[in-house]
């Protein structure tokens, strides 16, 4: 089982930044890819941005050049960066893992946090 928490969200005027943050316990040894995904009222869950076991990363093109993703070593913790944010970025942001698998049983699991409320207003 593994928990992911996330904090850092908050009401952010246009333009400035915020860093988001996920951190990760119980079985984090079977994780892999993590990612943070965000939903905007009336719209569906978007994948932001992902970061594999390797340390590659992938970005939505809204995001691209603005935000950042990152993870520290021991996967414990989940970091997003955002800069110059729009109202467009306005959303729940959501901390996500995937299952690493092999021994740990685990493959096509998906864990989830509970959201962090991010608002940028005009």
């Amino acid at each position: 089982q593994v928990q992911l928490v996330e904090s850092g969200g908050g009401l952010v005027q246009a333009g400035r930044s915020l860093r988001l943050s996920c951190a990760a316990s119980g079985e984090t040894i079977c994780i892999s890819t993590m990612n943070w995904y965000r939903q905007a009222p009336g719209k569906e869950r978007e994948l932001v941005a992902a970061i594999g076991v390797g340390g590659s990363t992938n970005y939505a093109d809204s995001v691209k050049g603005r935000f950042t993703i990152s993870r520290d070593n021991s996967k414990t913790n989940l970091y997003l960066q955002m800069n110059r944010l729009k109202p467009e970025d306005t959303a729940v942001y959501y901390c996500n893992a995937e299952g690493l698998g092999g021994w740990c049983e685990n493959y096509g699991a998906q864990y989830w946090g509970k959201g962090t409320r991010v608002t940028v207003p005009n």
